[in-house]
């Protein structure tokens, strides 16, 4: 059924121009004068949040290299970065200041490095040593391709590759915003969500192939073991399953609750989805024809962000609104 599905959306034609007609020209394209979906705005907590909080204010994305067993976790006020031993939470986390607010955090790989994009640029930090460098150009999303970042840029609508000896070229076509970048081997994706879907990239050729609308408005994605980008649709309220050879969509299954963030455990295939509108967190077992729920916890205000621990499978959901870092335990 979602081959068909994929079928009939599916488009390589550039986008047409927005209009002030109440149908859009675009097939892709929820709506003719789009806006790019956000988390939905979260209740007071009613529930107290699973596991353990560490207080921590202005956090807008986290990410767990289970390697060098560091969480990385970005701040807003005083950009910067609070870096942590995942398994000695209650040491002193490592300061590392960014030239701006970081909106993604990103592995280039296991290992590192770790990838803050900025809209000053993508910051590169070895772990566990911490060296910075900073590659010039506003950045949404980046993620490493081989010996390269790619980087989502949205202000040009495209996608940066820059190379490790410093040059770069750029990726564009048919693109409304570039807002996150996904790789899957040699192959590489990139979600619009003004365009609201997922397209194909050849990078060796440097063009944006053909896309598949991304439900009513998608927001996150991650890869999964299997080279499927899993992608959070909040406002269609679903998770989606995206492969890239071909490009299908393969899953669509409905979440309730606003689903924002999403995080993934390779060891236990478990796709975790934060749900803004209910303050929650779910364990979702994807390695099946259709995912199944396995975990459901009570969150912080506002969970933003969600990180994973491959190793031990903790579960790290951090509130955008002050709540803190939440550590939980399944």
């Amino acid at each position: 059924m979602l081959r068909r599905f994929a079928a009939a959306v599916a488009i390589t034609a550039l986008a047409a121009g927005c209009s002030s007609d109440a149908q859009p020209q675009d097939e892709l394209m929820v709506s003719a004068n789009p806006v790019a979906a956000t988390a939905a705005r979260s209740p007071a907590p009613t529930a107290t949040p699973a596991g353990t909080v560490m207080p921590l204010s202005g956090v807008t994305a986290a990410v767990v290299d289970g390697r060098t067993r560091t969480l990385a976790v970005a701040v807003e006020s005083a950009p910067g970065l609070r870096l942590y031993d995942i398994d000695a939470l209650d040491r002193a986390p490592r300061a590392v200041e960014l030239p701006a607010m970081a909106e993604t955090l990103t592995l280039a790989k296991e290992g590192g490095p770790l990838l803050a994009a900025t809209s000053k640029g993508v910051v590169q930090v070895t772990l566990p040593d911490v060296r910075v460098t900073t590659l010039d150009g506003a950045a949404a999303g980046a993620a490493g391709y081989g010996d390269s970042t790619l980087v989502a840029v949205r202000e040009t609508k495209s996608v940066a590759v820059l190379a490790g000896n410093g040059t770069h070229r750029s990726i564009s076509g048919g693109l409304l915003s570039a807002d996150q970048v996904y790789t899957v081997g040699e192959r590489a994706a990139v979600l619009d969500r003004l365009r609201n879907a997922v397209f194909e990239m050849d990078v060796a050729k440097g063009t944006i192939g053909e896309g598949l609308r991304a439900g009513q408005g998608a927001t996150n994605g991650v890869v999964d073991r299997f080279g499927r980008i899993l992608v959070t649709d909040t406002r269609g309220g679903a998770l989606l399953a995206f492969s890239l050879d071909p490009l299908l969509m393969r899953q669509r299954f409905p979440v309730a609750g606003g689903p924002f963030a999403i995080a993934y455990d390779p060891r236990r295939d478990l796709a975790w989805v934060t749900l803004t509108e209910t303050n929650e967190v779910v364990g979702f077992h994807v390695a099946a024809e259709q995912p199944e729920q396995r975990y459901r916890f009570p969150t912080v205000g506002q969970p933003n962000a969600v990180a994973v621990d491959p190793a031990s499978g903790r579960v790290v959901v951090a509130s955008a609104n002050g709540g803190g870092v939440q550590v939980i335990e399944p």
